[in-house]
């Protein structure tokens, strides 16, 4: 079977809101009606054969009976995190999918939350709807950024508001905690019914914590007691978190949820490298300007078994690694925790990862790629998060304020790069073993085609396409023209590391916005041959990403109950 071309699409942003003058104001953003799909869809049917089906479970039989227990209300706080969230980028699920016959494309839906295709640069694939709007269903589909940008309102860059019209058509702020009050209430009960049967007392405190914060709107509080909690066997991750559905300004964040059972083993192996932030902090390949914030050494590595993604999480590819809280300041007072969902990532290498080895890697190279290198990139992309700068230098705010829509494709490159250069610092000091840098080297380069798939156009897949014309540029690596296949030069990768790595911690120290967006223009693009490459491994039918079989039933957990 010959899988449609994600190529096709352009890489830029999704589409902006008009600056035409607002029409009569809604109490909510409108939404584009669907019409009937086709009765036969075999392209869609195409796209949802791109995901591979993956079992989330684990072995739950060491957990006490009250965290399998609390595990229930988990999950369950978490299918409300996933009504949420299709109110957020679409509105009632049901009225899409009620006007949709086919069985492809009513399932296509599902993985996306809403019609448009998240692996192929959010392009629309149900008859009769647009583009999808910049920003979702946060503000008013009738209002433009300049609008926004003249409005005087408070809470108007909250992460945790929508923008809505008073009844004289004017730009209001409406909290999370208002906007979603009955859905809130109910999660916050779940999680102190949670709370009241764990074991650990981090946990516990945590779950409180964050239960009042879903109603009051004030976050940081269970963020600082989730980075105090270091014992617990199980975890979960919930609220509003990550700002990427917001195309427009990316600052309104989106409700998600995992919930998560600890690998003790692995984490112990993994608990080390967090002492060597300041350390990594210090060398970092950069003016001494970009690198004087220290970042908190309480930071924890583990790894997990996912057992539950909802909302955020769940639309479209799959996150196989966590790096939170997403909060500056509790950044720089606590550092952050990095979870590695080691199940996902499994899953990945082995039905993605390898294959698209097997088919652009040069067979004399195939050998460097293995798990504990993929392991070993994903885990220290997220530990990089923590490094750099959070603040310019110059005035202009947090890195996030001044790079705005920007900002996030830019924290992802640096995080990517600077993964490479911790493990090959980590190697030099004797933490990691140097001799296998070649292993991260090439299996980087092969997780750049397998993330690329996902389209270029997210954050993440622009920077991937930055660092990917960054390093051919400067011969980090070829491609042999007979073969179609690609080799590493391992000294110039480690000398193209470095370059790169300075000039992403330049630009987001200087906030200079358009300065990242020339990069961008220039770098973030899928270049030709690339694009046939992409084609061969569509041709080759590799899954481009995986969807979950999940749930109570999956983990025999649907007759737990409370004790």
């Amino acid at each position: 079977m010959i899988r449609r071309s994600l190529l096709a699409a352009s890489i830029a942003a999704v589409t902006t809101l008009s600056g035409c003058q607002p029409a009569p104001p809604p109490s909510e953003p409108t939404q584009t009606a669907a019409t009937e799909a086709p009765s036969t869809n075999s392209t869609a049917a195409d796209r949802v054969n791109d995901y591979a089906e993956v079992t989330l479970t684990a072995d739950l039989s060491h957990l006490s009976e009250g965290d399998q227990a609390a595990l229930v209300k988990l999950i369950e706080a978490s299918k409300l995190m996933d009504q949420l969230f299709w109110r957020q980028v679409w509105g009632d699920p049901e009225e899409l999918l009620g006007k949709i016959s086919d069985p492809a494309t009513r399932r296509l839906v599902e993985i996306n939350y809403g019609p448009w295709d998240t692996l192929n640069d959010h392009a629309p694939f149900v008859e009769g709807i647009g583009p999808r709007p910049a920003g979702a269903r946060f503000y008013p589909s009738d209002m433009s950024k300049e609008e926004f940008e003249a409005a005087d309102l408070p809470g108007k860059t909250s992460q945790y508001s929508l923008i809505r019209r008073n009844q004289a058509g004017e730009l209001i702020s409406l909290p999370y905690s208002e906007a979603f009050k009955a859905e809130l209430e109910q999660a916050a009960g779940l999680l102190r019914e949670a709370a009241s049967t764990v074991s650990d007392d981090g946990f516990k405190q945590y779950l409180q914590l964050r239960a009042e914060a879903l109603l009051s709107n004030e976050y940081q509080a269970s963020d600082m007691a989730w980075m105090d909690m270091k014992s617990s066997p199980i975890d979960v991750v919930i609220g509003p978190i990550e700002t990427y559905q917001d195309a427009l300004f990316g600052y309104r964040a989106a409700f998600e949820a995992f919930v998560l059972v600890k690998d003790i083993a692995w984490s112990e192996r993994l608990a080390r490298f967090a002492q060597h932030l300041p350390a990594l902090q210090r060398d970092l390949p950069v003016d001494p300007a970009y690198k004087t914030e220290t970042p908190g050494t309480d930071a924890d590595l583990n790894a997990y078994f996912a057992i539950y993604y909802a909302g955020d999480a769940n639309a479209g590819a799959k996150t196989i690694a966590i790096n939170l809280p997403n909060d500056e300041q509790v950044q720089l007072a606590k550092g952050s925790r990095r979870l590695q969902l080691e199940n996902v990532m499994r899953a990945k290498f082995d039905s993605i990862l390898r294959p698209i080895a097997t088919e652009l890697i040069d067979p004399a190279q195939q050998a460097h790629i293995t798990f504990d290198a993929f392991f070993e990139n994903v885990m220290f992309h997220e530990v990089a998060h923590g490094l750099g700068i959070k603040n310019t230098i110059n005035g202009k705010g947090t890195v996030r304020e001044a790079l705005t829509d920007l900002a996030g494709s830019f924290e992802e490159g640096k995080a990517d790069i600077l993964g490479l250069y911790m493990i090959g610092k980590l190697g030099e000091m004797g933490e990691l073993d140097a001799a296998r840098l070649e292993d991260n080297y090439v299996t980087f380069l092969a997780g750049i085609f397998r993330s690329v798939r996902f389209g270029a156009g997210s954050a993440h897949g622009q920077a991937n396409m930055v660092a990917f014309n960054y390093l051919a540029e400067r011969g980090a690596f070829s491609r042999d023209e007979a073969s179609g296949r690609y080799r590493v030069d391992f000294q110039k990768m480690g000398e193209a590391v470095d370059s790169l790595s300075s000039e992403i911690l330049t630009l987001q120290g200087d906030g200079n916005y358009e300065g990242a967006k020339a990069l961008n223009a220039e770098l973030g693009v899928i270049r030709p041959t690339l694009a046939g490459d992409l084609a061969r491994l569509e041709a080759a039918d590799i899954p481009v990403d995986i969807v979950f079989r999940q749930g109570l039933d999956v983990l025999n957990l649907g007759a737990q109950r409370s004790p």
